[in-house]
């Protein structure tokens, strides 16, 4: 992420993002001198994204460590993101507030389109949990699958996932399988930005709390666990919350060395 952004362009920070190559890069437009209005906008290497939840995180990190812990308000093309950041035992934490959580009804064919695009079938899917488009600040089509072993199977089209998502405005793909009670593993591929899959997606966290919610899986008050990237040897650990209409989404962050 990139604190001091007031100076670069659209296309620079373009350029910055694709460069870096990881799925989303924050950039701070805005002075830090006001904790409450820090415009944000984020980029992945094929363009730029509304909201993004771990480059949140991140960016809570950063601004904790560099202007002191505590309580800041981003502002974002979704509208005003409350973040905080802290630290525990195992180093430090940033905590963001989505915008509010919703669900709708997946079509039928774009189901089809979206299964094949991923190479599975309606055989794969968990008969409990019926496919579904989150939002939590984007749109994530939700896949609940019937196991571990199909969710190892993530072997897709690129090239046809990505026309699907850029058509619908689909961000990533939420494909989950849960392991426990609240707890759940995900891999969420990001076509639409040109990665072929994110090791933490915390807007699909949110999202996927909107659509646990629309399902009467979580009440307010409930948490879930995430795990992520474990598949990619980059494992991450999300939880969401849902308060009120909106879904609490916090981790750890890490420091990434330059590849």
């Amino acid at each position: 992420m990139v604190l001091d952004a007031g100076d670069l362009t659209d296309q620079e920070m373009q350029r910055i993002a694709t460069e870096v190559g990881y799925s989303e890069s924050a950039f701070l437009t805005t002075p830090i001198t006001n904790r409450d209005m820090i415009r944000v906008r984020y980029f992945a290497p094929e363009g730029e994204v509304d909201f993004c939840g771990h480059a949140t995180i991140a960016t809570a990190v950063a601004l904790g460590d560099s202007y002191g812990p505590g309580s800041y308000t981003l502002v974002s093309n979704v509208g005003p993101l409350a973040i905080s950041s802290h630290s525990d035992e195992l180093g430090p934490i940033g905590t963001l507030d989505s915008p509010s959580v919703d669900c709708y009804p997946l079509d039928e064919q774009l189901l089809d389109q979206l299964l094949a695009a991923l190479r599975w079938t309606r055989a794969d899917l968990d008969p409990a949990y019926p496919p579904a488009v989150g939002f939590g600040g984007n749109e994530h089509p939700v896949l609940v699958l019937r196991d571990l072993e199909r969710l190892g199977r993530l072997d897709y089209d690129f090239a046809m996932l990505q026309q699907l998502c850029r058509a619908q405005n689909w961000i990533t793909i939420q494909i989950v399988v849960p392991t426990g009670s609240n707890r759940w593993r995900a891999r969420d591929p990001f076509a639409w930005g040109g990665v072929v899959e994110d090791p933490a997606t915390g807007a699909a966290a949110a999202a996927f709390v909107g659509y646990l919610r629309a399902h009467q899986s979580l009440a307010a008050g409930d948490r879930i666990v995430i795990t992520q990237g474990v598949e990619m040897g980059q494992p991450s650990t999300i939880s969401a919350t849902l308060h009120n209409n909106l879904a609490r989404v916090s981790g750890h962050a890490r420091l990434i060395t330059p590849r």
